[in-house]
């Protein structure tokens, strides 16, 4: 997904300036962008430029003009050939494994104790996803059907913290038991 499919997804949402959109980006729990401010704007430029999108600029008494930007029907067609097109699957990156894979040199209480600190950070990411969303409640809601989509978008994100707890959890178990029973062939 490039940030352009995004953008043009919000257009379709409600009309935004960059500023809007660079707000919907830092406040989203789903549609986190980590780019810069200049990235949403070069693809703004570039979206208007293959008239996907149209600008107007808005004056305003005591305050710099902004411009808000609104999706053509054109870029509508874009956004619906983007959705319609292939699928990504997930990028699975867990830094967190690589270090796993070399743990059996730490000491049992070291293991366990880096076991901890990432159920820890985890703990704590899924209250700022939570928190993120009880204040961000701001998301396109035009049919029922949307709203559900955008809950169950949602409950994929908190569903993903919590699986990764269970398998913590179960990790850590598997490492107790193994330190009780020491010389139980490990299946090699």
């Amino acid at each position: 997904m490039s940030i352009n499919h995004a953008i043009l997804g919000l257009l379709s949402w409600k009309p935004c300036t960059g500023y809007d959109l660079k707000k919907f980006f830092e406040g989203s729990t789903l549609m986190h962008w980590s780019g810069n401010n200049n990235q949403i704007y070069k693809a703004l430029v570039q979206l208007s430029a293959e008239g996907l999108v149209t600008s107007e600029t808005l004056h305003q008494e005591g305050a710099p003009s902004k411009k808000l930007y609104h999706l053509t029907k054109e870029g509508q067609q874009a956004l619906r050939k983007w959705v319609l097109g292939d699928i990504e699957l997930p990028e699975f990156k867990k830094p967190f494994l690589v270090q796993l894979a070399w743990a059996d040199q730490l000491e049992d209480q070291e293991l366990l104790n880096l076991i901890q600190r990432y159920e820890d950070e985890l703990e704590v990411g899924l209250r700022t996803v939570q928190e993120q969303m009880r204040r961000n409640s701001d998301v396109p809601a035009r049919t029922s059907r949307e709203k559900l989509l955008w809950e169950m978008m949602r409950d994929s994100l908190i569903t993903s913290y919590h699986n990764e707890l269970d398998w913590v959890s179960r990790v850590r178990k598997n490492l107790l038991n193994l330190k009780e029973n020491p010389h139980e062939p490990s299946g090699d």
